[in-house]
């Protein structure tokens, strides 16, 4: 079979190893994410889950650091500062862990969710604006109106439901979700499912999802990485097909 090129994938992991303060939190990550697949990052409190995510979807702060190997997002080396680390946070859609309680309190929820284009683009067309973010609204079921309000006075599913739609409206080609369904009830986490997995099947886009609820694996058809203290000890096609490395290390699927 031939060998296919790191391009060819959404995401792309080499024992990958990550620091924070100084100390390995995260060690020897690999696995490999098509355009169009999911992967669902499992792991107890504390296993390296949030940071792996923060690091491949670019919100990374100055107390993490690559400390070995390497990864890819959209083809693009994540060491890659400047113009090309600019580029990879455009097509990357992140939902950090606790996005809906942490929302600007100055804006509007449409300038929030409309905040990654103009922060790009200060002569946006204003209108175009206007008609994308309230397509995000109603495709969350938020009504029109919650455009003009503040995120302080809204509930907390509605909040994670404007982070949510802020991740997408750039129509990235990865999205990286922390705890995507976090203060949705059943109905609404259905509205939230259904929109990643519209892109996914749509426009094939990857999404990376940082989750223990094996509900949301099975319902994105997740591949699944398992990580214990920072190493991955797990990993396979959905909860029921993992191959568990108990040593620490991990075998890739093909």
């Amino acid at each position: 079979m031939p060998r296919r090129s790191a391009t060819e994938f959404a995401v792309l992991c080499d024992d990958l190893s990550i620091a924070r303060g100084g100390v390995r939190v995260v060690e020897g990550v690999s696995f490999r994410l098509s355009p169009g697949r999911a992967l669902a990052v499992m792991g107890a409190t504390g296993s390296g889950k949030s940071t792996l995510a923060a690091l491949l979807a670019g919100g990374e702060s100055d107390a993490i650091a690559i400390a070995g190997g390497d990864a890819q997002v959209a083809g693009i080396p994540i060491r890659k500062r400047g113009r090309a680390g600019r580029v990879r946070a455009y097509h990357t859609g992140y939902l950090a862990q606790g996005a809906g309680a942490t929302l600007p309190a100055r804006m509007t929820v449409g300038e929030v969710i409309g905040e990654p284009i103009t922060s790009r683009d200060r002569r946006v067309n204003q209108r175009a604006l206007a008609i994308r973010v309230a397509g995000l609204l109603d495709e969350f079921e938020l009504p029109l109106g919650a455009a003009a309000r503040y995120p302080y006075e809204l509930s907390s599913g509605m909040r994670q439901r404007v982070a949510l739609a802020r991740a997408l409206v750039l129509q990235p080609r990865v999205f990286v979700g922390d705890d995507p369904y976090a203060n949705l009830d059943l109905e609404v986490r259905r509205t939230a499912r259904d929109a990643l997995v519209r892109r996914r099947d749509e426009t094939g886009m990857a999404i990376v999802m940082v989750t223990n609820d094996a509900d949301a694996v099975r319902e994105i058809d997740a591949d699944v990485l398992v990580l214990r203290a920072g190493r991955p000890v797990a990993y396979g096609h959905g909860t029921a097909d993992l191959l568990w490395t108990p040593d620490g290390g991990t075998r890739i699927a093909s």
